[in-house]
C-alpha cells in the first residue's frame, strides 16, 4: 500500500451530452467528457471556447461607471490638464499602469504615472502621495489595480477638490469609497458579464473604451497582469491571453525582447507558464525588493540598451528576490515549529521584525505547500507598532471573509477568498490567530486539511495517444478556473521502473494495461522507487504530454501523485546480512513492525538496539508495514498471526534461518523403507562405523542415514546404544508422522518451500491467501 500526497476529488465524469460534442465537433471523448466536467455542455458553448474566432470582447460600457470615467478623461485631454495614473507595484499592477498610460500617450494627454513605495508608503493610494499631485497640479488621478478600499483617501480628494477615479478589480468592501467615478466588475450592481478581470484587465477595458476600440497594440502587455495575477482564464481572460501570448511571441518592444531574453525564453513558443513562472516573477521581482518604476520604465521604453540595462537589473533583483524568500522561509518554517505546531493550530499566523514584506506572500504560500494550513506571515515595524502581512489559503476556508469578521482591528486589508493583503497593530496579532483559528474549527473538518487534487479525467492507458493530447492543447491557454486537466489512471499494472536523473530523485514508470504501454515521469518522486514493487498495481495522477526525443514522437504522463491500494510484498530475502540495518533505517519507524520467531535472530542480524517483536507481542498489523526477520517453526504461527492481527500494507519479508533444511536431505517413504528393510536383516547397525559407507553406496548423505534412524527410534522401532542401531523385537506399528522429528521436518521443508525458496509470485500469492482468510473471517464474525 501507498498512500497519495492528497485528497483526489474525481469530478463526475458525466456523460449525457458526451455524444454531442463528439459527433457534431469531431472531439475524442476525453476532450468532450473535459469540456462537460468543466461547465461547457452544449456544442455552442464548446465552440465559443474552442475556437477564438467564436470569441468575442465585451462592450467596455457595460461596466458601471466606465461612461463616467470616459467623459472625464476625454475632458482632461482637451482642457490639457495633468492626468496622474496611481498603480500598484505587482505584475498586474505594473502591466494596468503601462497600459492605460500608452492609451493616454495615444491622444495626447498629458499623463504621468505614480506607484507607491511598498516598504515606505505601503499597499493602495495614502493621503501624502494624493496631496503632493493636487500641489503638482494634478487635476485627476485614476487608479489602476488598487483603490477599492480607499474610503480615506477619496475624501481627502474631494476636501482638496482633486477628481479621483478608482478602476480595480479586487473584492468590494461594504463601503465604498466616495469617489468621481468606480469601475470595478465586482462592484455591487454592476452588471458586467464577466467578473473575473485582473487588474490590467480592467485597463484594458478602459483603454477600449476610450479608444473605441479592442486596442490590440497593448495586448502583450496586458497578457502578463492577467496571468501574473492568477484570475480565472476563461470567458474574456481566456480571449485576451489566447491573443496576448501570440504578440507576446512577435512583439517588438524592447524591454519585452529584453526580457525574454534573460528569462531563457527568446525564440520560444511563448505559452502561459512562460509568463507566469518567468516574465511575471521578474516584474513582481522590482516592486517586491525596491520600487516598482524600473518594471514600468522596462515596459514603456523604446530603446534597446536601457532596456537591456533594465532587464539585468529586474532579473538580478528576482535572484536577490529568491534568496531572500529562502532566508525567511527558513526562519518561519523554524518559528512553526517551535511555537505554533500544525497539529495545534488550524490557522498559521507567524511573524518576524524586519522581515522583507515584498515577499511575505511569496513565504505564505510556501508555508501552505509545506503544512496545508490558511497561513499569515507577517513583517513587523517595532517603531510604528504596526505588522504588515500576506496571507493565503486552503480550499474550502475564505481568507476574505473570514478576516472581514475582524474588521475591527483591520484597519486595512482586502484581497480574494484565496489571498488577501493587511495591516494590523503588533499586539493584535494573537488575538487575530485566535479569532482565526476559532473560525476554522468551526468551518474545517479534519479532511479538509489534507492537500486536494481535482481529477479532470478518469482515463484508461489506451485512450492515450498524441493525437489525443493534441486535441487536450485546444483547451489551452491553462490557468485559474481552466488548469491543466489532471488525468488518474486506476489500477494500472507496473510494468518497470527506476530512478533517473542526475542525482537519481527522478522516476521513470512504464504503466501498462492490455497491451499498452504509457511512459510515468515523476519529477523529485525518486523516493517512491523503495515503496513501490515492480509486480504491483498502482494508480496515477498527473498530466499529459508529448515527448519528443531522437526523432520519436511519444505520450507521456507527467506523474504529480501514487498509490498503492492493495498491500504490497517487499522481497528482501537474498538481502546480506549487513545491509540490513540500512534498508531497515528507511522504513518510517511510525509503521514499521519488527518481527522474529526464534530467539537468536535478533543477536544474529545484529538488531540488538531495535525494537523485535515476538508474535504475541503485536497488537495490529493494520495500516502497518510488517517486516519478518525469520520463518517460523509452524505454518500456523504464520497463519494465525494474520488472522488474528489483520490485514497491514506491506510486508518485507527477510526469512534469515541459520540452517536450511532444504540443502540437508528429505528421506521419501521408499528410502525410509529400504532402510528399516535393511536394518531387518541386519538386526544391528553401527552409525558410527558404517553410515557414511552406507550413505556413499546408496548416494544418500549421512544426514539420510543418521535422520532415519532418529525417526526410527522415535517410533519406537530401533532402539540406539551408543550408535549402534538394535532393531526392536515385534515393534507397534506407527505412521512416520508420529515422530515429531519427522513432523518437525516436513513441516520446515514446506515453511521453506513456501516461503522461503519460492518465487515472488507464489510468495504473493501464499500471503493474500492469509490476509483474505483474514478478512473472510472478519466479515464472518462482523455478520454474526
Amino acid at each position: 500500500m501507498l498512500k497519495s500526497k492528497a485528497r483526489w476529488k474525481i469530478k463526475e465524469q458525466s456523460s449525457l451530452e458526451l455524444d454531442e460534442l463528439v459527433t457534431k465537433l469531431k472531439l475524442v471523448p476525453l476532450v468532450a467528457k473535459l469540456l462537460i466536467n468543466r461547465g461547457i455542455t452544449t456544442v455552442e458553448a464548446a465552440k465559443a471556447f474552442l475556437y477564438k474566432e467564436e470569441m468575442q470582447y465585451h462592450d467596455p460600457f457595460l461596466l458601471d461607471g466606465m461612461d463616467l470615467v470616459i467623459e472625464r478623461l476625454q475632458q482632461a485631454i482637451e482642457l490639457e490638464q495633468k492626468i496622474l495614473i496611481f498603480g500598484d507595484y505587482d505584475a498586474d499592477g505594473v502591466s494596468s499602469t503601462t497600459v492605460l498610460y500608452l492609451a493616454l500617450q495615444t491622444l495626447n494627454a498629458k499623463v504621468d504615472y505614480y506607484i507607491p513605495n511598498r516598504f515606505t508608503e505601503g499597499y493602495g493610494p495614502n493621503e501624502p502621495a494624493i496631496r503632493k499631485a493636487k500641489q503638482d497640479g494634478y487635476g485627476l488621478v485614476i487608479t489602476v489595480d488598487t483603490g477599492i478600499a480607499a474610503t480615506h483617501v477619496a475624501e481627502v480628494a474631494k476636501e482638496i477638490d482633486l477628481d479621483f477615479i478608482i478602476t480595480d478589480h479586487h473584492e468590494a468592501p461594504p463601503v465604498l469609497p466616495d469617489a468621481y467615478a468606480i469601475v470595478n466588475p465586482k462592484k455591487p450592481g454592476c452588471s458586467y458579464p464577466f467578473k473575473g478581470l485582473a487588474g490590467v484587465g480592467v485597463a484594458f477595458k478602459v483603454a477600449h473604451a476610450l479608444l473605441g476600440r479592442v486596442p490590440s497594440e497593448f495586448l502583450d502587455i496586458a497578457v502578463i497582469g492577467t496571468v501574473a495575477d492568477l484570475v480565472p482564464l476563461v470567458d474574456e481572460n481566456r480571449l485576451l491571453v489566447m491573443e496576448g501570448l501570440h504578440a507576446l511571441q512577435s512583439t517588438n518592444r524592447p524591454g519585452l525582447v529584453a526580457l525574454m531574453k534573460v528569462c531563457g525564453i527568446e525564440g520560444q513558443a511563448v505559452g502561459a507558464d512562460h509568463v507566469g513562472f518567468g516574465i511575471g516573477p521578474r516584474i513582481n521581482a522590482a516592486g517586491r525588493l525596491d520600487s516598482a518604476d524600473p518594471a514600468v520604465e522596462l515596459l514603456l521604453t523604446a530603446e534597446r540598451e536601457m532596456a537591456e540595462q533594465l532587464a539585468s537589473e529586474i532579473d538580478a533583483l528576482n535572484k536577490e528576490r529568491q534568496l531572500v524568500v529562502t532566508e525567511i522561509t527558513e526562519s518561519a518554517v523554524a518559528v512553526v515549529e517551535k511555537h505554533f505546531p500544525p497539529d495545534e493550530n488550524e490557522v498559521l499566523i507567524v511573524a518576524g521584525e524586519g522581515w522583507n514584506a515584498g515577499v511575505i506572500g511569496i513565504v505564505a504560500s510556501r508555508l501552505v505547500e509545506r503544512y496545508y494550513r490558511p497561513t499569515i506571515v507577517l513583517s513587523i515595524d517595532r517603531e510604528k507598532g504596526l505588522a504588515k502581512g500576506s496571507a493565503r489559503s486552503i480550499e474550502g476556508f475564505d481568507m476574505f471573509e473570514e478576516l472581514s469578521k475582524s474588521r475591527d482591528i483591520l484597519p486595512h486589508f482586502g484581497g480574494h477568498p484565496m489571498a488577501a493583503g493587511l495591516t494590523m497593530k503588533v499586539e493584535d496579532v494573537d488575538l487575530l490567530r485566535e479569532r482565526l483559528c476559532q473560525q476554522a474549527k468551526e468551518t474545517l473538518t479534519e479532511e479538509d486539511f489534507k492537500p486536494v487534487t481535482n481529477i479532470d479525467l478518469v482515463a484508461k492507458v489506451e485512450e492515450i495517444s498524441v493525437s489525443v493530447i493534441e486535441q487536450l492543447e485546444q483547451l489551452a491557454p491553462f490557468g485559474v478556473q481552466n488548469p491543466t486537466p489532471k488525468v488518474l489512471l486506476q489500477g494500472v499494472q507496473l510494468d518497470q521502473m527506476r530512478k533517473i536523473g542526475s542525482d537519481a530523485n527522478h522516476l521513470k514508470i512504464g504503466l501498462a494495461q492490455g497491451s499498452t504501454i504509457l511512459d510515468g515521469i515523476g519529477f523529485h518522486l525518486g523516493y517512491l522507487f523503495d515503496q513501490m514493487t515492480i509486480k504491483t498495481k498502482v494508480s496515477a495522477v498527473g498530466t499529459l504530454s508529448i515527448n519528443e526525443w531522437n526523432g520519436h514522437v511519444k505520450p507521456q504522463l507527467m506523474i504529480s501523485d501514487l498509490a498503492v491500494d492493495d498491500w504490497q510484498l517487499f522481497d528482501w530475502r537474498s538481502i546480506q546480512k549487513q545491509k540490513i540495518q540500512e534498508r531497515l533505517i528507511d522504513i518510517p519507524g511510525d509503521e514499521r513492525v519488527l518481527i522474529s520467531f526464534q530467539d537468536q535472530t535478533q543477536q544474529v542480524l545484529g538488531l540488538e538496539d531495535w525494537p523485535v517483536l515476538k508474535p504475541e507481542e503485536i497488537k495490529s498489523f493494520t495500516d502497518k508495514f510488517i517486516v519478518l526477520l525469520d520463518v517460523p517453526r509452524y505454518r500456523e504461527q504464520l497463519e494465525k498471526l494474520f488472522l488474528e492481527k489483520g490485514e497491514p500494507s506491506r510486508i518485507y519479508t527477510i526469512f534469515h534461518q541459520e540452517e536450511d533444511s532444504f540443502f540437508t536431505s528429505n528421506p521419501n517413504r521408499e528410502q525410509f523403507k529400504w532402510f528399516y528393510g535393511f536394518l531387518l536383516k541386519r538386526q544391528t547397525f553401527n552409525l558410527k562405523k558404517h553410515s557414511e559407507e552406507l550413505a556413499t553406496f546408496k548416494g544418500y548423505s549421512r544426514h539420510t542415514i543418521d535422520f532415519m534412524a532418529k525417526v526410527f527410534y522415535e517410533l519406537g522401532f530401533v532402539t540406539i546404544e551408543d550408535g549402534t542401531v538394535i532393531v526392536a523385537a515385534s515393534p507397534e506399528k506407527k505412521n512416520l508422522e508420529e515422530s515429531t522429528s519427522y513432523r518437525q521436518k516436513q513441516e520446515q521443508a514446506y515453511i521453506e518451500n513456501e516461503f522461503v525458496y519460492s518465487s515472488y509470485e507464489q510468495l504473493k500469492q501464499r500471503f493474500d491467501q492469509m490476509i483474505r482468510t483474514e478478512i473472510t473471517q472478519t466479515m464472518i464474525k462482523e455478520t454474526v
